[in-house]
């Protein structure tokens, strides 16, 4: 079918216009802007050659950005690059440190916290304003996290003998509370302005083009304090309300392409004329992993405001936690690695030594098998363990599915399996940053090609840094159990990480290696 031929007819507003606020000139576009398609979208029912050209994907590349960015003032081009996670933290920590003006004598408790408290209040991921901004919203989970980190401090003071320093620290602590309250007040009043300006707001992209997604639409053109300024939206079918406040970009299979093109921080799924495996496909692209993910949850009218949950005006929103661990919360589980990775090595080093030993009179030469894993975003390296068993040839171990009753293994093999003490070499691993401690278990080359065909979402598993254990092996998944169910728990656990998530893993490591129920 060949595509009709765009005539002269009043467009309709397209994503260009979306973007600059001028209405499209495709003659009057720059040499590197493209145009990479434009198709007819509708028929106007009077006549069949009267129709719409409508601009789906526009490739712009960063000088474009870059030039529109210096022609802004200086001091409003700095500002929006001022984030929320970098100013709030940042005053809830001097406002915590501030009684220490008249106060000195409590620095050290003081300090300590003030960094716990931030780190509590942070969410462990980093700061994230919510959309509906409001100190009273999050009142209760401030004060619960500051009478936490209270909490600890004080019961560190009454450990090292010092109960009459309690009674100071808690005055000290109070003062703290009241200061962090004032400062959210004065940070959320900031932010708020910031947006209602245009400084601090994120182009967003729509997903779906139903009843819904124009109301969403409507609510954040009328109301600029949410900090989203949608530039369109995508969608597969036909018939889409939306139409009438936004411009469609594309087909849900362009997103990637959307996102690149628009510049896109923040994805909105709506209601839309697509199926959920092709959604999770398009929002999983390396492309559409850096932007944020707002969900409106099912059966929104039912939905109660708990948790994670926001709001854009009456319908509940969703922030979908995006996987890639990056800035602070990749920076902490880092840190969290290399201290619990380097303190187990110094503490089992006489075990490890032994092991090696025994190793070494079971089955001679050779204590340390090495074995090409896939890591994270497909990486290849080079897995440390003790080795348990001989195999046949070189390349047997590649390909080679094995199982605890191999007749190979042998008593020590089988009791170092059944302990997973043939992993602990992988501490070094974890020390070079080939792996972490709590991530999906690494696989082999072959098999990971092998599953990524057969298996939902397995490949989804790569999108973090593989681990020492994992969710699924702690969920009875060890050994030769369902990779369709592993790949389930791992994919759970990434789009759910936190740092207590990890705590809670090993700490349930260590249960299951104690019941020995890898056995």
């Amino acid at each position: 079918m060949t595509r009709p031929e765009v005539v002269d007819s009043p467009p309709r507003t397209a994503p260009w216009e979306a973007l600059t606020d001028r209405p499209f000139d495709a003659s009057a576009l720059p040499d590197n802007v493209r145009l990479l398609d434009a198709r007819r979208v509708d028929i106007a029912p009077e006549s069949a050659n009267e129709h719409t050209a409508r601009l789906e994907v526009l490739e712009v590349d960063e000088e474009v950005r870059s030039a529109s960015a210096k022609s802004a003032a200086i001091g409003v081009g700095f500002l929006s690059r001022i984030r929320a996670w970098m100013l709030v933290p940042v005053v809830d920590f001097a406002v915590i440190v501030g009684p220490l003006a008249w106060r000195p004598p409590q620095i050290h408790a003081v300090l300590a916290m003030a960094a716990l408290s931030t780190i509590l209040m942070a969410g462990g991921v980093g700061y994230r304003a919510r959309l509906h901004l409001s100190v009273l919203d999050e009142l209760p989970t401030i004060l619960s996290r500051l009478l936490t980190a209270a909490a600890v401090v004080a019961s560190i003071i009454v450990y090292l003998h010092e109960r009459e320093a309690v009674i100071t620290f808690l005055e000290t602590a109070c003062q703290a509370m009241a200061l962090v309250v004032v400062g959210r007040v004065i940070t959320t009043r900031l932010i708020a302005f910031a947006r209602r300006r245009g400084i601090a707001t994120y182009r967003t992209v729509l997903i779906g083009g139903g009843l819904l997604a124009a109301e969403l639409a409507k609510t954040l053109d009328e109301h600029p304090a949410y900090g989203l300024k949608v530039v369109g939206f995508v969608d597969d079918g036909d018939l889409f309300p939306v139409e009438n406040h936004l411009s469609r970009l594309g087909d849900l299979a362009d997103l990637d392409s959307v996102v690149a093109a628009t510049g896109a921080a923040t994805l909105l799924v709506a209601d839309g004329n697509f199926e959920e495996r092709a959604l999770i496909d398009a929002v999983r692209t390396e492309v559409c992993q850096k932007a944020d993910l707002l969900v409106v949850p099912r059966l929104h009218h039912f939905h109660t405001q708990t948790g994670l949950a926001d709001h854009i005006g009456s319908i509940p929103i969703m922030r979908i936690r995006n996987p890639n661990l990056r800035g602070p919360a990749r920076l902490i589980k880092r840190l969290f690695d290399i201290a619990v990775a380097v303190t187990a090595l110094i503490v089992l080093l006489p075990m490890l030594v032994l092991v090696a030993i025994a190793v070494r009179f079971e089955g001679g030469p050779g204590v340390i098998f090495r074995q090409v894993r896939v890591g994270r975003d497909g990486k290849q390296f080079q897995v440390l363990k003790f080795r348990t068993m001989r195999p046949a040839d070189e390349f047997e171990s590649e390909t080679m599915w094995c199982v605890a009753t191999d007749a190979r293994v042998g008593p020590l093999g089988r009791l170092l399996r059944c302990t997973s003490i043939d992993e602990l070499p992988q501490l070094w691993n974890i020390i070079r940053g080939d792996m972490t401690l709590v991530g999906p278990r690494p696989e082999r080359p072959f098999f990971v090609e092998q599953f990524s065909m057969q298996f939902d979402r397995y490949a989804h598993r790569h999108r973090v840094q593989v681990g020492l254990t994992g969710f699924a092996q702690v969920s009875g998944l060890r050994g030769d159990t369902s990779i369709a169910d592993r790949a389930r728990y791992d994919n759970f656990y990434i789009e759910n990480w936190s740092l207590w998530l990890d705590i809670k893993i090993i700490l349930r490591t260590f249960r299951e290696v104690l019941l020995r129920r890898g056995c």
